[in-house]
């Protein structure tokens, strides 16, 4: 027996991804079967460069379309409940021996953006941030080696 995969999101993760999904099936794909008909329309298919690229761009909105529907379908949502416990779905405010503050959002996998200060329950950050509560000095485990933080603020 096959075990399914889960992927655990945010509710505002899953909306984000089905926004995604519906512009892509409903945007992105009609505009790119446009151009691959303008692309036919210029003849020869062999030598013509349109047509590529645009076979190419239509084989990625597939690609990722598929993707986003198998994530979507198999989506565990997690609900954060503010219990004063690092969670999933809770934003986490650390501080660093030096005195430095950094404040992160901890996310599913398929959400993680470190440009928007989202991490992974899978990066080593987030697992060591998990089921720890305000005032714990935390060991991150790091390839350069371990450091220590301390959770500030949870909400």
């Amino acid at each position: 027996m096959k075990k399914e995969n889960k992927f655990i999101m945010t509710a505002e993760g899953f909306l984000e991804a089905e926004t995604e999904l519906n512009d892509l099936k409903n945007v992105r794909r009609p505009e790119v079967i446009k151009a691959l008909k303008e692309a036919r329309a210029q003849g020869d298919l062999s030598e013509n460069a349109d047509y590529d690229a645009a076979r190419n761009e239509q084989a990625m909105i597939e690609a990722k379309i598929q993707e986003l529907e198998y994530k979507l379908e198999h989506a565990e949502i997690i609900d954060n409940k503010d219990n004063g416990i690092v969670d999933l779905g809770s934003t986490v405010t650390i501080s660093y021996d030096d005195g430095e503050t950094e404040e992160y959002k901890l996310v599913g996998s398929m959400e993680a953006d470190p440009f928007e200060n989202k991490i992974s329950n899978e990066s080593p950050l987030g697992i060591a941030l998990l089921k720890h509560k305000i005032g714990d000095i935390v060991e991150v485990a790091s390839p350069n080696g371990g450091y220590n933080i301390k959770i500030e603020k949870i909400a």
